[in-house]
């Protein structure tokens, strides 16, 4: 399934599924630490999505420690991991465009396969301003 979801959103952006690949993994990554329920959700239904988030984190040096992590889930770490994967997307050679593409792109992947809703954006994404009831039903809200 991973394949199928680097597929629609290399299709979505135009980017080459190996620049795409490389793109979600540190999209990934970034929601992952910081907490993202999104992340979660889709993580416990995509098989290798954990795993690209996790090597691409080791590629980029990304911090990994219990410690690190609750730091990047404050205000201020949040705004830092942000900061960081904007910067790794750039690195890639991608513009403001294709960013802010993949982002649609996914989230209705997410919806379409996996009944996860309530994201579309970087700031639902990696703001974390979302509910926790990503639980059992895998569904992201934002809060009101």
């Amino acid at each position: 399934m991973l394949r199928d979801l680097i597929r629609h959103v290399a299709t979505e952006t135009g980017l080459t599924q190996a620049k795409t690949r490389e793109a979600l993994g540190v999209i990934f990554n970034a929601a992952e630490r910081q907490g993202s329920p999104f992340a979660e959700a889709l993580f416990r239904r995509l098989p290798g999505a954990r795993t690209l988030s996790a090597r691409t984190g080791s590629q980029i040096d990304a911090p990994n420690g219990v410690i690190a992590r609750l730091i990047e889930q404050t205000p201020g770490g949040r705004r830092s991991v942000a900061a960081a994967m904007i910067r790794e997307l750039q690195a890639l050679d991608l513009g403001h465009k294709q960013i802010g593409a993949i982002l649609p792109a996914l989230a209705a992947f997410a919806e379409e396969h996996y009944d996860i809703t309530g994201f579309g954006h970087l700031g639902d994404l990696i703001g974390s301003d979302l509910d926790t009831d990503a639980g059992e039903t895998g569904k992201v809200s934002k809060v009101a």
